[in-house]
């Protein structure tokens, strides 16, 4: 039973999931890609939902999915099978009942690993930042890519390649390779596979995004993912904030029932903590606090005290029923 063999997961559409007319473009893209033959790996920084809309993928496919995460510790056998435990054979034979023979047989167990089942039932493999596995485990992959062929181990037995599934379908993740823990791809991996380089989304999607995934007012998420979109634009970041910085953000002030304004301190602090942290590599020192300083300003032109919003629309009302 395949159930024995490996953990599969039963894709359907996430709840609160945001297909905005940005998110369909890229997922019609990367979907004609796959229906065609082609694997697709969507490339991109940390936090740009990378993996979210690798899953969002193969949902629509509809096949079930098996998950796999890199891992710099990976060789072949964790991604096509190997050699677990022992299986024992005890034959007793008492059929003159003064007579007791007994057999046993110890033998060791081949158990396909995530690669081989995916291949082998055509189920949708999700390969999540596959850079951060070593190059030559994912040797294997070039053969199942190209010419549909799994060249399996003699200590698995049986047949010695195995084809793979017409309803196969690879989709990979990965983080450019300057970030840290991650190797480069062979030239004969990525000549295999359609890249879509993922960057940072459009106001409307990111706007969308942040409303969804923290439960706030759309009219606070357009807050705080100008200010996010703000900070990115300057240059005083060692790293950008991505999407995902606004998520933090507005999740931990819906979870405290704030809303987005600079005179609350608590909101100004939350600010304060994600933007820095999620900027900084190496700290305050490093910056001379200069980002701090534009965070400050950032919060007070994009996030205006809530009071005084009230009073100027109060004065507003106020004229119009004088004239």
């Amino acid at each position: 039973m395949i159930e024995d063999i490996t953990t599969l997961i039963e894709p359907s559409p996430q709840e609160g999931f945001v297909e905005t007319r940005f998110i369909k473009d890229i997922t019609n893209r990367a979907l004609n890609y796959l229906k065609a033959g082609f694997p697709v790996h969507f490339r991109g920084r940390a936090g740009t939902g990378k993996t979210t809309l690798a899953m969002h993928l193969a949902s629509k496919i509809g096949r079930p999915v098996v998950l796999i995460h890199g891992d710099e510790e990976f060789t072949t056998a964790d991604l096509v099978g190997g050699e677990y435990g022992y299986r024992i054979r005890k034959v007793v034979d008492n059929f003159i009942h003064s007579v007791l023979k007994t057999e046993e047989d110890m033998m060791k167990r081949w158990v396909d690993n995530r690669l081989t089942v995916a291949a082998k039932y055509g189920f949708t493999l999700i390969y999540d930042e596959f850079t951060r596995s070593r190059p030559e485990a994912n040797n294997i992959l070039l053969s199942i890519l190209e010419e549909n062929i799994l060249d399996l181990p003699a200590a698995r037995g049986g047949d010695h390649y195995l084809q793979v599934d017409p309803d196969f379908r690879a989709i990979f993740t990965s983080n450019p390779e300057e970030y840290a823990g991650t190797h480069e791809t062979q030239d004969a991996l990525r000549d295999r596979m359609i890249t879509i380089d993922l960057g940072d989304y459009d106001e409307e999607t990111e706007v969308a995004i942040t409303a969804s995934k923290s439960n706030i007012r759309k009219s606070d998420a357009k807050k705080v993912v100008a200010l996010v979109r703000d900070l990115r634009s300057s240059d005083v970041c060692e790293v950008a904030p991505t999407i995902r910085t606004s998520i933090m953000i507005s999740k931990a002030a819906h979870l405290q029932k704030i809303r987005p304004d600079a005179s609350n301190t608590v909101f100004s602090q939350i600010c304060m903590d994600i933007l820095c942290s999620q900027t900084m590599r190496y700290g305050p020192n490093r910056s001379d606090g200069r980002i701090k300083n534009v965070v400050k300003g950032l919060v007070d032109k994009h996030c205006p005290p809530l009071m005084s919003q009230r009073k100027v629309k109060t004065k507003k009302q106020k004229v119009m029923v004088d004239a």
